[in-house]
C-alpha cells in the first residue's frame, strides 16, 4: 500500500506521495499536490492550488487554500489559518489570489492565522494564536497580534558582553560561530566624562572604508537579514542596546550590545540580523569595503546552498 485514505476522507487528486496518510472527514481538491510521508489529519480541507512537499504534518481543523506553497517538513499546528484575499467580499473574486509560501522546516502553531502574500521563512517558528501580518524570516520566533520576532532558533543565548561573561585578561572572545570575534575595547573611567577608544588594525581589526549609523528602530523590527561575499564588519552600539544574531550555516549565537565598548567583529560569509533595538540605540558599524549591492546575500536558502560549497579546511 503506497499511502492510507480513510474511507471517511475525500481525497480526489491523484498526486498522493508515498506514505502520505490521509484521516477521516478530510477533503482533498482533485488539482492538489502532496509529497511522500505526509500526515494530515482529521478535518482538514485542501483546495485546488496548493502544493505540499514531503514529510509534513497538517494537524485536525485546517484549510489550506489556493496559492499556498507549504515545502518540506513543515508542521501546522491544529485550527491554523490561512488566509488568500487581503480584501475578500462574497461572490467577488481576485484575478489571481494572494500566495502564500511556508519554507522548509517552518512550524505554525495552533490557532495562528497567516495574512495572505506573506512568506514564513525556513526553520521559522509561529507562536500559537499569533496573527502573521508581515513575512517572517527563516529561524525566526515571531509571537503575538500582530507577530513580532522574540527570538531565533538554535541561538545560544549563553554569550552576552556582561563583565562577568567577558575574559579580564583578553580584549576579544572567540565565539562558535566561524570567525565572529567578541571585542572588548579600552575604556576610560572619568569624573568629567567616560571615553572609549579603537585603533584601526589594533583594537578594531581592519582599516574601514565606510561606516554607517543605524538608529531609530522601532523595538519590534529587525535589520540585516543578510551575508557579505567579501565585505567584513565592526558592530558597536554606541548608545543604547541592540541584539544580533550571527549564524555561519551551522551555529547561531545572540549577542546583546549594550555597552560602547564592546565590538563584534563579523567576518564575510556569515548571515547577521540585527534586533531588540532600545528607543534610543545607536548602532556604529565600520564596513571593510565600499557599498557594492553585489557583495549581498539577501536569500537564507542562496546564502545555505553556498556554505556547502565553502572548502573544509
Amino acid at each position: 500500500m503506497e499511502n492510507f485514505i480513510h474511507p471517511q476522507a475525500i481525497c480526489e487528486s491523484a498526486s498522493i506521495g508515498k506514505n502520505t496518510r490521509i484521516w477521516a472527514f478530510t477533503h482533498i481538491l482533485p488539482g492538489a499536490i502532496i509529497g511522500h510521508d505526509c500526515n494530515i489529519c482529521d478535518g482538514v480541507f485542501i483546495e485546488n492550488d496548493v502544493v505540499i512537499g514531503d514529510r509534513v504534518t497538517i494537524k485536525c481543523g485546517v484549510q489550506l487554500w489556493d496559492g499556498l506553497v507549504v515545502e518540506s517538513d513543515v508542521f501546522i499546528g491544529p485550527n491554523a489559518t490561512f488566509t488568500n484575499d487581503i480584501f475578500p467580499r462574497s461572490k467577488i473574486y481576485p484575478a489571481k489570489f494572494s500566495g502564500t509560501t511556508i519554507r522548509k522546516g517552518a512550524s505554525i502553531g495552533a490557532n495562528a492565522t497567516i495574512l495572505p502574500g506573506l512568506e514564513i521563512g525556513a526553520g521559522a517558528m509561529i507562536g500559537a494564536g499569533s496573527v502573521v501580518t508581515s513575512s517572517v524570516p527563516a529561524n525566526a520566533i515571531a509571537v503575538g497580534n500582530p507577530a513580532y520576532i522574540i527570538g531565533y532558533v538554535e541561538a545560544e543565548k549563553n554569550i552576552t558582553t556582561s563583565p562577568a561573561n567577558l575574559p579580564s585578561h583578553i580584549p576579544e572572545s572567540f565565539t562558535n560561530v566561524d570567525g565572529v570575534i567578541l571585542h572588548e575595547l579600552p575604556i576610560i573611567n572619568d569624573m568629567r566624562g567616560n571615553l572609549s577608544v579603537g585603533e584601526f588594525e589594533k583594537t578594531i581589526p581592519f582599516i574601514p572604508k565606510r561606516y554607517f549609523l543605524v538608529f531609530d528602530v522601532p523595538n519590534e523590527k529587525i535589520r540585516g537579514e543578510h551575508a557579505h561575499r567579501s565585505c567584513r564588519q565592526f558592530l558597536i552600539c554606541i548608545k543604547g542596546s541592540c541584539s544580533v544574531v550571527a549564524d555561519d550555516g551551522k551555529n547561531r549565537c545572540e549577542f546583546l550590545l549594550d555597552r560602547p565598548n564592546i565590538g563584534l567583529d563579523i567576518p564575510s560569509m556569515i548571515w547577521a540580523t540585527q534586533y531588540k533595538y532600545s528607543k534610543d540605540a545607536v548602532l556604529l558599524v565600520f564596513a571593510s569595503d565600499y557599498y557594492d549591492n553585489n557583495d549581498y546575500i539577501r536569500d537564507y536558502e542562496d546564502y545555505i546552498n553556498l556554505t556547502k560549497k565553502r572548502p573544509t579546511l
